[in-house]
């Protein structure tokens, strides 16, 4: 059974603060800093979740954890990340209501973290797949190559965000995700050309100078040396525990798995070196006869360089870097540029085409990850955006960031109350009104059509004349110094005046989260946000395709004479969009928190934290929820909490769950005013109530627990008993049996010996009386033998004797007939003693022979002519016909290591010999070549595939020819296949059957006698083939075709042997016209080593031979 825990058990100080009695800003903060310290991070406010940013890797976002939070409810855990973004994926899937979850804080804060784990988390536990997971994988993958062009090194934050992201994650009707949609607010593009003590450029600089390789540092025109680069602080150049290299080479990865192209990301490379060199270019001043001053570049390498890149104009560039040109109505007017309206100009592209480029990357990721499907969806939307900021200097950048969060506080309080009404309305409890500070005023004094700041502001920069800072806030003093959230000291207020803590240049909001000092000293600069139109044409005229879509309105078809919207009605459009989006989700805040400034993960700063709570409006949210009813809880799991605190619900309530909450309530004696019943839930009042129970219960699971140890303890005494007792029973019969086996067998031993006596008594008995027997029948055995052996000995003697006598006769008469073969043989001797020394003689000489010539005979090889030499000269016929028997005998065994295909090879060779031998000058470089037939592969090259299917019987022939055009002399490449029945020739590129010629239909082949590969097919006179007449072809194997051209036709029986003419001058039938082909010696011409056709006249082809030395 699974175990129910509540963020009551084992609580560090108070998870939830509506629970926090006493409720002060002291006891809040008190709180917080307890659970810092115990590594307990996340605390609820209600449905709101406070993450503190510990500074290091806490064990608590592990797998495991995601498992333990899934489908669990809200206050059912410990407060953790995961039990909000649970709660809001479970009302997407379930309840089909659209999600938003508002991450807000200071920089530092952790909000893009706490961004990054909801969307890990949402990943973990939604639907697997493989489109699902790309899809997840491309959402994950869009967070580092924002980061990478969005984020920097702060004093604060190591990587902080300096833009406001909104994502729309959508799903579908199962929970699966399928796409996204990514809003981008306000980046700080100032920071491209100037950061403050202390702090970095956006990280894509420092990562592409140090992790790109050489080769496209070369590409790109850049050094990895951060110093020459004027864009880019050097006091911070490197971050410790930052691989900028390494990050890299993530970016990279990540834009390949979203879907940027390679030519794209190239592109997006080329902008970031075009800003870094846009830094480098530096002016100087020069006097003109009028006496104006105008600019110069004083080094035009790094313009030269970015334009190079860009695909710009140099003079182009460097011109509008110079002059400006205003238009009205039809009139131009130009005008030059001082050195500081230069610089102004050269930040102002830069900012331009960062912003733009950052945005353009946004844009391009949504195309990738946008949900394909047409139908409607779910969606959960992730706002990670600035905080509050309150610094010693604060602008325009501020007065916006704070503009933005006083709309979002607003949107907070009003979901906030309306979603406590619902609940209150849902559960039939009744409503009464919360009072609490409405900062509407607030957000009308700043975004008012008529009198607020941003139309004021916008008014100013709009208005001719001389526009400053001045003015602008002049007219704030004028038109705003009766507001109460308003202060100045050149305001008509009198109180103000004296304020020396107020500078003339500046001006007070009294914000929701405390009073913010604004100097008015840039407002309407950085309002304007104003790039020249010079700049932007010159920018269009780049050959960069990226550069164009990035700077439209620098298109001469497009020129518009209004003045673009300023920045802060575009902010401002921005804000009224993000909130119309947000008033139709359902709303999960999470605020986040930073302890301390110096990154220390053991700090706890109270001021700072203080500080923050304020300004986060933290304790408003507490006294919202606290206004009416402090804790509710549904009636199941009350039941199941605190139902052992009533005998008549413990341990099991077999009624409805509401009726034992009832009887738990009323015997516990709570007051009734402390509580009251909705329709599925409970609701407390006071957390007093809530930690009485509670305290109840500890005490009653104390007494539980001494009863479940007592109960335990007598169990565990009777089962040790019990086993003790078992265990005596089976040792006593066990010793039981080893007795009876003992006595048993020893008994069985005295009667195995006795039995073992009487049993050799009887077998040496038996043993004496066979014994006897044996001896008996031996001995009658050894007298037969002796009798035996005698008789045999005397009838050997008998015949030994007759034997000796025999032998003795055959010798004496072997004698006798020897000396009388003796005496006849002496009378023949001398007579031929001579012929018999001849005989022996020659008979030596020729084993002699015989044993030389086989020492040395010749090798193997047909074609060696050696043969040893004979010794004397009466062996003359004999060593010619020996010599000739070898070389029929050498000549056969090699002839019977030929196949059957070399055989072919050889009659061909043979064949060609007969045909071409001192006739053709090119026969004896054909010899060495051996004749292959399918030169091409038909079978196997699939480009021929389709002419394969073409020719029906097998290709005994094929090759690239030559076929002479009679208009000019000139060969066209084509296919020579040769089969059993036809010629066919086809196109070389497209495969396809230019003409099929039948053998029958061939009449004769003409060649030259010259090193040339030209020969011509003649046709039979009136057969089909001939109405285009002859071919003239040529053939780097002219040798091998003709050779099986002739064989086929002498193979056929029903054939007439084709004819070969070879002549240095034939004639050739083409159509209606015969034509003469001629045959010349000559060099090559254009340095070309073979034969040249040129048309003389109608009725001359004239082939040039390169003569042979």
């Amino acid at each position: 059974m699974e175990v129910k825990t509540s963020l009551l058990d084992n609580m560090i100080g108070v998870g939830d603060m509506v629970l926090l009695e006493p409720l002060s800003e002291d006891s809040f903060l008190e709180n917080l800093k307890k659970r810092f310290e115990h590594n307990e991070i996340y605390t609820y406010i209600g449905s709101v979740v406070i993450s503190m940013n510990p500074y290091r890797s806490l064990p608590i976002y592990t797998p495991e954890k995601v498992e333990e939070y899934r489908n669990r409810n809200f206050y059912e855990l410990s407060p953790h990340i995961y039990a909000l973004a649970d709660e809001a994926y479970r009302s997407l899937r379930d309840q089909d209501k659209d999600q938003c979850i508002l991450i807000t804080g200071e920089r530092g804060a952790g909000k893009t973290e706490a961004s990054k784990l909801v969307m890990s988390y949402v990943a973990a536990v939604c639907g697997k797949g493989q489109e699902v997971n790309k899809v997840k994988e491309q959402l994950l993958q869009s967070n580092p190559v924002l980061e990478a062009f969005g984020n920097a090194k702060t004093v604060r934050n190591d990587n902080s965000s300096r833009f406001g992201k909104y994502m729309d994650i959508e799903f579908d009707f199962k929970g699966d995700p399928l796409g996204g949609v990514i809003s981008n607010y306000l980046l700080e593009k100032s920071r491209v050309v100037k950061q403050p003590r202390g702090e970095r450029n956006f990280h894509i600089f420092y990562q592409l100078l140090s992790g790109a390789s050489d080769e496209t540092l070369k590409t790109l025109k850049l050094d990895r040396d951060f110093s020459k680069y004027n864009y880019l602080s050097l006091d911070s150049a490197s971050v410790s525990g930052v691989d900028d290299a390494a990050n890299f080479r993530t970016v990279r990865n990540a834009m390949q798995i979203v879907g940027f192209m390679e030519d794209e990301v190239q592109s997006v490379l080329q902008l970031v070196a075009a800003a870094l060199k846009l830094g480098n270019i530096e002016f100087k001043p020069e006097s003109r006869s009028n006496g104006l001053d105008e600019s110069r570049v004083k080094d035009k390498n790094d313009l030269k360089e970015m334009c190079e890149l860009l695909g710009i104009e140099q003079s182009v560039l460097e011109r509008a870097f110079s002059y400006r040109t205003v238009e009205a109505k039809s009139e131009k007017v130009s005008t030059t540029l001082n050195v500081a309206q230069a610089y102004y100009a050269r930040d102002a592209l830069a900012k331009n085409l960062y912003s733009r480029l950052f945005s353009w990357l946004v844009t391009r990721i949504n195309e990738s990850i946008k949900a394909q499907a047409k139908t409607r969806h779910k969606v959960m939307g992730v706002l990670d955006i600035y905080g509050f900021e309150i610094f010693e200097d604060n602008s325009f950048e501020q007065f916006i960031i704070n503009y933005c969060n006083e709309k979002l506080q607003q949107i907070f309080i009003e979901l906030t109350l309306r979603e406590e009404q619902e609940e209150y309305v849902r559960e039939g409890i009744e409503w009464t009104n919360i009072e609490y500070f409405n900062n509407a005023v607030i957000c009308d004094l700043i975004e008012n059509n008529q009198n607020g700041i941003m139309a004021m502001l916008d008014e100013e920069c709009l208005r001719p004349g001389t526009v400053t800072d001045e003015t602008f806030l002049d007219k704030l003093n004028t038109i705003c110094a009766e507001h109460q959230h308003f202060e100045s000291r050149l305001s008509k207020n009198s109180k103000f005046l004296t304020d020396h803590s107020l500078p003339h240049n500046c001006f007070r909001i009294q914000h929701y989260a405390g009073k913010v000092l604004y100097r008015a000293e840039g407002f309407v600069d950085k309002n304007n946000d104003l790039l020249y139109r010079d700049l932007s044409q010159a920018m269009y005229k780049a050959n960069h395709s990226l550069i164009k879509q990035l700077f439209p309105e620098g298109s001469p078809a497009k020129i518009n004479l209004k003045r673009p919207p300023t920045a802060g009605y575009q902010f401002k459009a921005s804000v009224g969009t993000l909130m119309r989006n947000l008033q139709t989700k359902n709303p999960n805040y999470i605020r986040c928190i930073k302890p301390n400034d110096k990154k220390s993960s053991h700090i706890f700063t109270e001021s700072l934290v203080c500080h923050q709570v304020r300004y986060l409006g933290l304790m408003e949210n507490v006294r919202v929820r606290r206004a009416g009813y402090a804790f509710r809880q549904a009636y199941e799991p009350c039941l199941e909490r605190y139902k052992m605190l009533c005998k008549k619900t413990w341990p099991h309530w077999k009624g409805p769950a509401r009726q034992g909450v009832e009887v738990l309530m009323s015997d516990l004696k709570v007051p009734a005013e402390e509580y009251s019943y909705g329709r599925s839930k409970i609701f407390i009042r006071n957390p007093r109530t809530l930690f009485f129970l509670e305290e109840r219960r500890r005490q009653c699971l104390q007494d539980l627990a001494t009863l479940i140890q007592k109960i335990y303890r007598g169990w565990k005494c009777r089962r040790q008993f019990l086993l003790m007792k078992k265990s005596q029973v089976v040792v006593a019969a066990w010793y039981r049996r080893y007795a009876q086996q003992k006595k048993y067998k020893k008994i069985k031993h005295a009667t195995t010996v006795m039995q073992s006596y009487a049993r050799g008594w009887q077998a040496r008995k038996l043993l004496r009386q066979l014994k006897h027997q044996k001896r008996c029948e031996e001995a009658a055995t050894t007298i037969a033998a002796y009798y035996h052996g005698t008789q045999a000995r005397r009838e050997l003697r008998r015949l030994k004797e007759e034997a000796r006598r025999k032998h003795a006769v055959a010798v004496i008469w072997a004698y006798w007939q020897g000396l009388k073969v003796r005496r006849e043989y002496r009378k023949f001797f001398r007579a031929n003693a001579g012929k018999k020394i001849y005989n022996f003689t020659v008979q030596r000489i020729i084993q002699k022979y015989f044993l030389n010539l086989k020492k040395n005979l010749p090798s193997m090889s047909p074609v060696d002519k050696s043969w040893p030499s004979r010794p004397y000269s009466f062996l003359d016929g004999v060593h010619a016909e020996l010599r000739r028997t070898f070389h029929l005998w050498r000549c056969k065994k090699y002839r019977s290591q030929f196949t059957e295909e070399k055989k072919a090879v050889y009659e061909e060779k043979l064949e060609a010999s007969k045909l071409f031998k001192d006739k053709k000058a090119l026969y004896p470089s054909s010899v060495s070549q051996s004749f292959k037939g399918d030169y091409l592969e038909i079978n196997k090259n699939p480009k021929y595939q389709k002419l394969h299917g073409a020719v029906d019987e097998k290709v005994l022939l094929a090759d690239a020819v030559s076929k002479i055009n009679r208009a000019n002399g000139k060969g066209s490449p084509r296919i020579f296949l040769l089969t059993k029945k036809s010629v066919v020739l086809a196109d070389q590129k497209t495969g396809q059957v230019k003409a099929s010629v039948p053998l029958l239909d061939l009449a004769s082949v003409s060649v030259s006698t010259q090193s040339d590969g030209f020969f011509a097919l003649k046709l039979k006179e009136g057969s089909s083939s001939a109405v285009k007449g002859d071919f003239l072809l040529s053939s780097e194997r002219l040798i091998e075709v003709i050779t099986k051209l002739y064989r086929l036709s002498a193979a056929s029986a029903d054939r007439v042997p084709l004819g070969v003419d070879i002549s240095d001058e034939f004639l050739v039938q083409f159509k209606n016209d015969k034509v003469c082909v001629k045959f010349i010696q000559g060099s090559p011409k254009n340095g070309g080593g073979g034969a040249s056709c040129k048309r003389k006249n109608n009725r001359l082809l004239e082939v040039s031979v390169p003569s042979t030395a």
